[in-house]
């Protein structure tokens, strides 16, 4: 349907014969008639309504055989392209939805869209009507100027770049050129419907492209009311209230092509069937992403998030390359561990005897059947892990400065160095303008706008943060609740595995207590985790949404905001907890610390002889491994079950009997916070390797592995698994910027207190230069146990057994800490040694941070924002606009002066002649 203007009242027929057939040749011919009404409308002008209908040629198919290949992203006239489809079927409520979708139809006509309906005939299901929508070049236009969208005017003279030394090497891994630069490089300015002779208008039909094109009509429908004139509805605006009331099933613009072979229509950019061959398969993993197509096809928000993700695994691979160095360092050095031989010498560490771990159902035990464990810490816990915690906090910020340089040099090449947030993101959200009925004068633009009262704005606020805060405390009370477990069932592993009663000493052997508990409380906890986030999803959309955000920007950072607070303690508390506090409150025998008091017999845990590093790394191995691994099953596997279910229901080849829009909508909608999501899980990683990588070098080789896969499943459900988003514009990663500053000088905290308090490094080093003889370690471990008399350990902590099983050859048993011995003066009291350790370990740790962000900050000095390069090609742009609107706008004036000098001619001499003959009247002499 379409509504023109027309200047007789005359019925005419107009029959437009499109021959519509395929690249073969063997489609048949189409006959469209179109009849056209021409009636008085209410202003007294003339308007014309056309009906559509399909006419068979004598000895041709029938109708629904007219358009063998319905693959088509254009009407039916095959010269309109589609810019958005909307779907509907009829239900209960259809009288209803069918006024609300004949009052929105209309309002769109009346903007001057063109709207065709594809009956539920011709549709698969036989239930779903498609409403497809094409926007003019009028609309086009004026809403291009409206939103300030950049056009070009003057191919680009600037050139890209010298080649670089050796760039031979790249090329196995680079992409063909037409792929990685679709279109060429032009000189751009905002349009503007008053200059179209200025920009390079070569087809108004292919001028602005498709994503320009869907863009525009997803703005009219997010604003375009469906309450009938003259009633003001202010509720009844807008395609997503349609959606979320059911008057409409689904919105979206269509894909150009299937993803798996070019469009048959030459005019069909077939950018996806490219995206998928050269980008989302996963035999390209060694591949450079074709960023400009991405951005072509999808938008600069979306280009923006896959340049993010692409360089993060760049710089991923010197982090983990350096991990692995430090690994194999551990792994070399397993032989000079003279604490590990020690421990597990049977002279030294089988004849040490260590005082229960837990009340009652943990028995003594000797030193040696630690052995395993402390070879593994060593693998982690050495000289070269202070390296690498140093290394990683120097990675962070070169990752951050560098980040910032291809950023910019993004915005330059993608046209967004003049992109002002609020041509797009501070656009006021039409959810804001629907429930904030309110309005006040807008001192800037002197404007009536919407705006939320301050007294509302407060109880919306304090809501938030109750809501907030329990959900918090929530997590807080699981955390705390497998603390519990750990203590509850430390002493039952004890109690089994120690037990030489029990036939499981081979078990015994390589599992401690102390692990069998932290790997089942890690496991435990990533459950908790993941029940909880799928809570906390829709807590924070919902907490947002209540708050109404005045601009899409403003709902987006809060929404960032709250979910990576939520996400922050879900995830990292647990770590923290094994890192900063185990251990660490534990007391003595005779002494011990309780979690709830005496009352609860819960005891505080304590740390393995080889220190709690080990721990903490199973923890963040369980937790980060398994959060990846739910990850990548959740975003690649179950769509491909989904896909092997459709193929088994006989969907081999839909384009076959399916239209381009019907294809679509079979496919997965994108949501708004589809982009939140993927940022959100690359955040929580780089938390993962940033604040407790000094635990795990290897964890930066584990993040490496998961993005050249999450790379390739993200473009790969990108281009065959959703249907294609609105693109829409960012020019850098918003919030989340902040939030990797944030996580980044946090790093360098905790990786400084985990060597200090949770390594056992600055004990080793206190030994061997101030306790050791000649700087020899040997005797390190009688030396960091202390001794305690096994008759001053009260009934309560004694075991059950009450120790027989070592034949009562001792009668002290060793404790990890540093007190005198009993009989002394001062017994049970720290040592001279731990405080000559406490203030070693504060030193380092001032000592640390401050080296580290000494160099932080140089190095974010040194390192420009934004590249020299960058800076000379824009100003260099700048210049060249400005001269070309210049002489453009001394040509326009040229050209209306002597257009107006040609007229005004004639006239002059007329006058003059006028002028003339008066004067030789007057001058006559009188008869």
């Amino acid at each position: 349907m379409r509504r023109i203007t027309g200047k007789t009242k005359d019925e005419t027929l107009i029959e437009l014969q499109s021959a519509t057939e395929s690249q073969t040749g063997d489609g048949p011919a189409v006959l469209t008639a179109f009849r056209i009404n021409l009636h008085s409308d209410e202003n007294g002008g003339n308007s014309v309504s056309s009906l559509s209908e399909r006419v068979t040629l004598p000895g041709h198919a029938e109708t629904e055989k007219l358009q063998p290949n319905k693959d088509t992203v254009f009407f039916r006239d095959g010269v309109r392209r589609i810019d958005y489809v909307l779907s509907y079927v009829d239900d209960k409520d259809g009288e209803k939805k069918q006024e609300r979708r004949r009052e929105f139809e209309a309002n769109l006509e009346k903007q001057g869209l063109e709207l065709e309906t594809e009956d539920k005939s011709d549709s698969k299901d036989q239930k779903t009507y498609f409403l497809k929508i094409h926007a003019p070049w009028e609309v086009l236009a004026t809403y291009a100027d409206v939103l300030k969208i950049k056009v070009p005017f003057k191919l680009s003279d600037i050139p890209h770049g010298h080649d670089v030394p050796l760039e031979w090497l790249s090329h196995p891994f680079r992409l063909p050129d037409h792929i990685m630069r679709p279109q060429p490089d032009y000189f751009t300015y905002p349009f503007d419907k008053n200059k179209t002779d200025f920009f390079l208008i070569n087809d108004k039909d292919t001028f602005f492209p498709p994503s320009t094109r869907n863009r525009i009509v997803f703005y009219i429908l997010a604003r375009c009311p469906y309450y009938k004139e003259g009633r003001k509805e202010r509720d009844k605006t807008g395609i997503k209230r349609l959606l979320s009331n059911g008057t409409y099933t689904a919105a979206f613009p269509l894909h150009d092509c299937p993803y798996w072979k070019r469009a048959r229509n030459a005019e069909c950019e077939s950018e996806r069937y490219n995206l998928y061959k050269h980008w989302a398969r996963f035999l390209c993993f060694y591949k450079e992403q074709p960023l400009n197509l991405i951005r072509k096809y999808y938008g600069e928000k979306i280009g923006i998030y896959f340049a993010w993700l692409g360089f993060y695994t760049e710089m991923l691979f010197f982090a983990a390359v350096m991990g692995v160095i430090c690994f194999t360092y551990g792994v070399l050095s397993y032989e000079d561990n003279r604490s590990s031989k020690e421990i597990c010498d049977p002279h030294i560490g089988g004849s040490i005897v260590m005082c229960p771990l837990c009340d009652k159902k943990c028995p003594f035990w000797k030193l040696n059947s630690t052995c395993l464990s402390s070879w593994q810490s060593h693998l982690f816990d050495n000289e070269g892990t202070v390296f690498f915690a140093i290394f990683m906090g120097i990675w962070v910020t070169l990752f951050l400065e560098f980040w910032k340089r291809r950023q910019a040099r993004l915005e330059y090449e993608w046209d967004l160095v003049d992109f002002e947030e609020e041509q797009q993101q501070l656009q006021i959200r039409p959810e804001f303008e629907i429930r904030c009925t309110n309005k006040r004068l807008n001192k800037i633009t002197q404007e009536m706008e919407p705006y939320l009262p301050t007294s509302s704005k407060c109880v919306r606020f304090c809501l938030s943060s109750a809501t907030v805060i329990l959900w918090i405390s929530l997590i807080v009370a699981c955390i705390i609740g497998v603390i519990a477990y750990r203590l509850a069932v430390h002493a039952a592993f004890a109690s089994i595995i120690k037990d030489p009663m029990r036939k499981i000493q081979v078990v015994g052997r390589f599992i401690t207590p102390q692990l069998a508990t932290s790997v089942t409380a890690s496991c435990i906890n990533f459950v908790i985790i993941m029940i909880l986030n799928f809570f906390y999803e829709r807590v924070a959309v919902w907490i947002t949404d209540m708050e109404i955000p005045k601009t899409h920007l403003e709902y987006e950072n809060r929404l960032t905001m709250k979910m990576f607070l939520f996400q922050f303690v879900n995830y990292y508390s647990s770590c923290f907890y094994v890192a900063f506090f185990k251990g660490k409150f534990v007391g003595y025998p005779g002494d011990y610390s309780y979690m709830f008091g005496k009352w609860s017999k819960l005891r505080n845990e304590e740390c393995d002889p080889g220190g709690c590093l080990i721990e903490l790394t199973t923890q963040l191995v369980i937790v980060m491994a398994g959060k990846q691994l739910w990850g990548n099953i959740q975003e690649a596997l179950l769509p491909l079950m989904r896909n092997w279910w459709s193929n088994r229901k006989g969907r081999h080849h839909p384009e076959n009997h399916s239209s381009r829009w019907e294809q679509d909508h079979g496919l997965l909608n994108f949501s708004q916070l589809g982009l939140f999501y993927e940022y959100l899980e690359m955040v929580i990683q780089f938390g993962f390797i940033t604040l407790f990588v000094a635990s795990f070098p290897l964890a930066p080789l584990l993040a490496l592995c998961n993005n050249i896969l999450e790379i390739r499943v993200d473009s790969w459900k990108f281009t065959t698994q959703f249907r294609r988003p609105v693109a829409s514009k960012a020019r850098n990663i918003g919030a989340w910027q902040e939030i990797l500053n944030a996580v980044a000088i946090l790093s360098v905290v905790t990786n400084a207190f985990i060597m200090a308090f949770t390594s056992d490094m600055i004990p080793r080093m206190v030994f061997l230069y101030a306790y050791g003889k000649n700087a020899s370690m040997r005797g390190y471990v009688n030396n960091s146990l202390s001794i305690y008399n096994i008759s001053q350990i009260p009934n309560d902590n004694m075991p059950e057994e009450g120790g027989n099983w070592f034949d009562n050859t001792t009668s002290t048993c060793r404790y990890r800490d540093y007190r005198y011995p009993p009989g002394h003066a001062r017994e049970y009291t720290h040592t001279m040694q731990f405080w000559h350790i406490l203030a070693a370990k504060m030193a380092f740790i001032i000592i640390m941070e401050h080296v580290v962000f000494v160099v932080k900050f140089f190095v974010a000095w040194m390192i420009p924002d934004v590249p020299s390069v960058v800076k000379a090609r824009f100003k260099r742009e700048r210049y060249l606009i400005q001269e070309y609107l210049h002489n453009y706008e001394v040509e326009k004036v040229k050209i209306q002066m002597s257009a107006s000098f040609m007229t005004e001619q004639p006239s002059e001499v007329s006058s003059m002649t006028d002028k003339q003959e008066v004067l030789s009247e007057c001058l006559e002499p009188p008869s």
